[in-house]
């Protein structure tokens, strides 16, 4: 089967004491070639180790990834990881970091010197090849990042909260740029972010958690992420579904936080 299927996954976390945390329990869905979708939950949900999980980091407990139709067992070029901090290589320049990947694939630069080029260009630093990245801001950091994976082609790109520590403005256009990455590259993406406002916005597909152990809550399939490509945020900001759906799915996580701060203070 063609696509990213997550089949019945759960995962137990044995404590040195003898107990034990269960993160996820039974999570199961199929995402088709070049969707987008965003995961929301309160904290403690299980959203990152259900990304790891995906990204071959971690084995799960019970289930198991298959995609395009062979089981995940560990990382792999095939699927491209951006984290909340670029984890860039502080030693080389942006062209040398975007082109990692195809260099320790073997490639020679012929092979990956225009494609480089290009996707530095696409993400707005064709004039910062030769920068180190301590003379980057956080924003460009990110573009690099982003760059650096889709340097490798992969089939899926993960990203775990990539724009959490960008200020307002720069979080905007980083949004829009996914946005435009997404129906240029047509990669399947998965997006976890704890914002209901970038969730909505960059997930035609938008998967709720459940606190622990993890399972989904509830799925949207939204047109917002699908109006914003090309379009200004905050236009789309105006449609008249969006509020309604914004203030539905804080208040399910505001009762699922209350739910937590109440099994907190029972058991203190």
């Amino acid at each position: 089967m063609s696509g990213l299927g997550i089949e019945n996954i759960s995962m137990r976390f044995d404590l040195p004491n003898g107990g034990s945390v269960q993160a996820l329990k039974n999570v199961s869905l199929h995402l088709e070639a070049g969707e987008l979708m965003s995961v929301l939950g309160p904290s403690g949900c299980g959203k990152t180790t259900l990304l790891n999980i995906v990204a071959g980091f971690l084995a799960p407990t019970e289930g198991k990834i298959t995609l395009n139709g062979h089981q995940v067992v560990g990382p792999d070029a095939e699927r491209g990881m951006v984290f909340q901090q670029g984890a860039l290589f502080e030693w080389m320049n942006v062209r040398d970091n975007v082109s990692f990947g195809p260099r320790m694939k073997g490639q020679k630069p012929a092979e990956y010197e225009d494609n480089v080029n290009h996707l530095l260009e696409i993400v707005g630093l064709g004039d910062f090849k030769e920068k180190a990245i301590y003379e980057l801001s956080g924003g460009m950091q990110q573009r690099v990042a982003l760059a650096r994976c889709l340097a490798n082609d992969p089939d899926v790109i993960l990203m775990d909260e990539p724009l959490g520590a960008l200020d307002a403005l720069t979080r905007e256009k980083m949004q829009s740029l996914v946005l435009r990455l997404w129906k240029e590259t047509g990669k399947t993406i998965i997006l976890i972010t704890h914002s209901v406002e970038e969730a909505l916005l960059l997930g035609e597909r938008l998967l709720v958690m459940a606190p622990r152990p993890g399972r989904i809550h509830k799925e949207y399939r939204l047109p917002f992420a699908d109006l914003g490509v090309g379009q200004d945020l905050r236009e789309v900001k105006k449609h008249p579904d969006y509020n309604a759906t914004r203030e539905e799915i804080l208040a399910m996580i505001w009762d699922m936080e209350e739910e937590i701060m109440g099994r907190t203070e029972a058991t203190s």
